[in-house]
């Protein structure tokens, strides 16, 4: 049955069950893996890329992941240094070099490259992630608790996270199309590669045939397969012309297997998961103190915001009241100035009229 994280961390901080926890954290970073027999992987050969992004069309395609902002056609995005996203799983970068023996420009494809031994599982101690023995790195998560301790601890920075999900976020990466693997189909990047540049099949036998390819060419390839020991083997092996740090790869990582290199770090995991409950309680107690303060604090100002507002309103009608009372006032007072100056004016012409009026002559008078 799956479960939730918001489950998981419930169940763990009411069951008391971090020592077990701890206990199966512990035991993923002991012990040193060789890589499972038989086990299936892909050959990058750099040389033979050129860029076209099929590789990128394919992966989307088969993982239904959403629409790029620009069509996989639209070369201008090799312009740029990009990284996988979670809804990238693989990206192709194009890369300058002044090696005279490579063809300018020299290309790569990135994506998760599938570790015998991957760092995202020796620190997860969930065990969200797991090699499996076709080779690919799979996640799961109905376990998942969200700490991303697998992103911090990738060498290749691979594994991204949801962000833009905020209920049930997960850690996405490149899975070498294991759904299609047990159909008996080519991973998609693979089948869509018009150039060959990439090859699958199993581990070992890609090995010999970069080795071939080394012998056979040696003016065109660098003496060294890139993957077959770096980290303790990866199922994803590399061929170049120029030196793989100029390509964007790691030349720094050595050979030890990532559980050699956190088995001290993961050390400290059954205290860390012991306290896991507490603190997720106390981190909870604080937020919904700071909810309950907040609302407070939103509701006092929300209040004095009201009320000023009804003073503001007041204030204003009241000098509104008073304004148009003056106006009411001055107008009467100049209604009244009229009438009065209409009467004296009536009065004046009327006594006007009277003194300007001709006297007519009585009977028997004399003219």
């Amino acid at each position: 049955m799956a479960i939730s994280r918001r489950k998981f961390l419930g169940w763990m901080g009411a069951a008391g069950i971090g020592s077990t926890v701890a206990k199966s954290a512990g035991a993923a970073s002991t012990g040193h893996f060789t890589g499972y027999p038989g086990s299936m992987g892909v050959l990058h050969d750099i040389t033979r890329c050129v860029g076209c992004r099929s590789c990128e069309a394919a992966c989307n395609q088969v993982n239904n992941l959403a629409a790029p902002t620009k069509p996989f056609s639209d070369l201008t995005v090799l312009e740029q240094k990009r990284a996988t996203t979670n809804e990238a799983y693989t990206v192709v970068n194009r890369y300058e070099s002044s090696e005279p023996k490579a063809a300018i420009p020299v290309f790569r494809k990135i994506q998760c490259n599938h570790c015998l031994e991957p760092a995202c599982a020796s620190v997860c101690f969930v065990r969200a992630f797991k090699k499996t023995e076709k080779g690919p790195v799979l996640y799961d998560p109905s376990v998942c608790v969200g700490c991303r301790y697998c992103m911090m601890a990738c060498p290749f920075e691979i594994p991204t996270y949801e962000y833009n999900e905020p209920l049930t976020p997960r850690v996405l990466k490149c899975t070498l199309c294991a759904p299609r693997l047990e159909q008996g189909l080519l991973p998609g990047c693979v089948e869509a590669c018009p150039k060959e540049a990439l090859t699958f099949g199993k581990r070992t036998d890609l090995i010999q045939i970069a080795r071939e390819r080394i012998r056979n060419h040696p003016g065109r390839y660098l003496n060294h397969i890139y993957g077959e020991n770096e980290m303790g083997g990866t199922s994803w092996l590399y061929l170049s012309s120029v030196p793989f740090g100029s390509v964007g790869l790691r030349e720094d990582l050595g050979i030890k297997p990532a559980p050699e290199l956190t088995a001290g770090a993961l050390s400290i995991v059954p205290m860390v998961v012991g306290l896991w409950p507490v603190l997720l309680t106390g981190v909870f107690a604080m937020n919904k103190r700071k909810e309950k303060i907040a609302a407070q604090e939103q509701a006092q100002a929300v209040a004095a915001a009201v009320a000023e507002a009804q003073r503001k309103a007041q204030t204003q009608l009241t000098q509104a009241l008073d304004k148009a009372k003056k106006e009411k006032d001055k107008a009467l007072e100049q209604a009244e100035k009229a009438k009065e100056q209409a009467v004296k004016k009536a009065l004046e012409a009327a006594a006007t009229a009277t003194e300007t009026k001709p006297q007519t002559k009585g009977e028997g008078e004399e003219v």
